[in-house]
Order: C-alpha cells, then structure tokens, then sequence
C-alpha cells in the first residue's frame, strides 16, 4: 500500500522566484491556490488562516519575507538588511501564539546578518535558498515525526485529533497526522475520530477532508461529543499537534486542546503531542508566558454567513489554549518520543 497524499493540493510552493499558498478557507468545497503578489496579501493570507498551522505559517513567512525585498537588491546591505528586518517583524505581527513563524523570518534575518561582505543580489539569492531549506527540512522533519509516532498505533486502535495538523498544516505528511499516515501506507488498521474544532472547523474542514481523501478511515464528530466516544471505548489514544511547546512542556495548541487533555485524563487514554524541533520555545518558560491570539467576533457569533447569537453580546475568541504538561503523556519529536521531566528532556534533546 503506497501514500496517496499525492492526490493533496500543495500547501505552499515557491516556483520560479514566485510564492503560490493554497487558500485553506475555501476547503473542502473548491481547492483555489493564489498568487502572492505582495508581502501584504501574505501576511492577510497568515492573519485569515488561508495558510494555517504552526509549520506552514513559518515556512510561508520566510518565503514571504524573502518577497518582500524582491525588489531592493539594489540598496547598499545596510539599507537592505534594515528593510529586511522592517518586513520581518511586520509579518510576525500577523500571527502572536505560533512560535514557528517568528523562528522562521529570525532565521532568514540571521542569515543576512552573516553575508555583509557579499553583493546585496548574491545575499538575495542566499536568502531564497534558506527559504527553500526550511522548507524541505520541514519534509524531513515530520517524516521523522511520523516514523517515531507510528510505535504508538496498534492495530483497530480508535485514535482522537484535534484541529488539523496534518499535510495541510505543513510542508507534506503533517505533524499529528504522519504516524496515522506512515502506520496506514504499513496496512495497520485503525479509525481516526476527528474533532470539528470550533469556531473555525479545522478538523471538519480540513483534518476529515485530507484523511478521507488519503483513504483512511475516519468519523467527523462535533467537540462536544469527545468525551461520549471515550466513554464508549472507542478512543485509545490521542495525538494533537502543537503551535508552540514551552520549555518546561506545556502545550499551546488550537483552543479546545485542553479539554481533550483533561478528558484523556479522566478516562486513562494517552495523550500525545506532535511538534517538530521548530515549535519548542525555550525563551517560554511555561504556558503563561505564551501570548495567546484573540481574534473577531464573527468567528463566535456567525456560523459561516448567518448570524447564531444576539447583536450586542459580549464575546471571547482566543484561538488557543495552554495545556499543562502534566496532561501530556509524551512529544512525538523529529528526534524521537519525549517524556517527562520535560525540562530536563527538553534540554537533553534540543537545548
């Protein structure tokens, strides 16, 4: 049995010296890719989640970043890497809680900062090719991801996510998703429970669509109805993805993240996490010093076009949530399956 991810439109393609990003919000019922003109139509691409999850923000942000000084090799570098740097923090602006997008543009500045002897075009087409790099070490990475978390699927196991972090969230095979990719391309049986994952329906839109089209057996449910199947013996095990892991190993992921972990708890399931090296953040050094996103109103009171609650009322809409690390069984890292004491670990493996 072979991966039929080839039959997935690419999240993100750089072609030519041009940036194309695969519009998430019209999933799954039109598959439209666009044409990034501007660093401006990136960062509204970032900000609307029309590129969405932790990796693919990142890699679009150092494509993005390289755009937007297409057009300024011919200034003197200092001028140049000052314009860089200008663009850099305006496109981390787009996105506070995903650690990856801000480690992705530090990473293409610091490589500017290391060519100052080099002719600002020569420095440009450096810059392209640490774009490219990230990208294709974000390939290599879940892969990795998926190779270590495939340990974990057993046969006819039920197996809950939440959110999407899948092909669509990254470069290919995903991060939460690529041991249940890896572990169907073996032949093991197993059914995927996924999340809807309100108020933006990532698990319904994205995380049902992309498993149903790789051929894997999945069951869209509605949030609230988690526990239920739990309750049932239906879920075995639980892997989510991560926007970004504190050093002491608590969990920023889509909101909702959190209550999964507590109901894995109550019910004696594991509850694993799957982040690439890119994700951990050691300048954190618990969940509480992670910014979380709130974002508008009409995410909570619309239900897509129609309106679902009174005009005038008051709303909250943080995007994630933290979810300690004393619920979290393991991370499912590129260099294998951390466990606790993540400080220690943590530092043992990445510090």
């Amino acid at each position: 049995m072979t991966l039929t991810l080839v039959h997935l439109p690419e999240t993100i393609r750089w072609q030519d010296g041009d940036l194309y990003l695969l519009d998430q919000t019209q999933l799954p019922l039109a598959t439209v890719v666009e044409k990034q003109a501007t660093v401006e139509q990136v960062w509204q691409a970032i900000k609307q989640l029309k590129v969405r999850g932790a990796p693919a923000i990142g890699i679009a942000g150092a494509y993005g970043l390289v755009l937007s000084v297409k057009h300024q090799t011919h200034l003197p570098y200092s001028a140049f890497l000052l314009e860089l740097e200008r663009q850099a923090a305006y496109l981390d602006s787009a996105r506070p809680t995903a650690v990856n997008l801000k480690w992705a543009l530090t990473r293409i500045v610091n490589k500017a900062r290391q060519l100052p002897d080099l002719a600002v075009p020569e420095i440009y087409r450096r810059l392209v090719e640490e774009a490219v790099q990230i990208h294709d070490e974000d390939r290599r990475l879940c892969r990795q991801i998926g190779e270590h978390g495939l340990t974990l699927i057993q046969p006819n196991m039920g197996i809950l996510t939440h959110c999407n972090a899948g092909s669509l969230a990254t470069s290919e095979l995903g991060t939460a998703l690529a041991p249940m990719y890896l572990a169907h391309e073996q032949g093991i049986p197993f059914r995927v429970y996924a999340d809807e994952t309100r108020p933006l329906l990532q698990g319904s839109r994205l995380t049902s669509w992309e498993l149903q089209q790789a051929g894997i057996d999945v069951t869209l449910i509605c949030d609230n109805m988690a526990a239920h199947m739990m309750s049932q013996g239906l879920v075995d095990l639980v892997i989510v993805g991560a926007d970004r892991v504190a050093a002491n190993g608590d969990v920023a992921n889509k909101i909702g993240t959190l209550g999964v972990a507590i109901l894995a708890h109550h019910f004696n399931l594991p509850f694993y996490v799957a982040c690439p090296y890119s994700t951990i953040d050691f300048a954190a050094p618990d969940g509480k010093s992670i910014v979380i996103e709130e974002r508008s109103e009409a995410e909570v009171t619309h239900f897509g076009d129609r309106r679902t609650a009174p005009e005038n009322i008051q709303y909250r809409n943080p995007a994630f949530d933290i979810t300690s690390h004393t619920l979290v069984t393991g991370l499912i890292t590129d260099k294998g399956i951390i466990r606790p004491p993540y400080g220690e670990n943590l530092e043992r493996f990445y510090g």
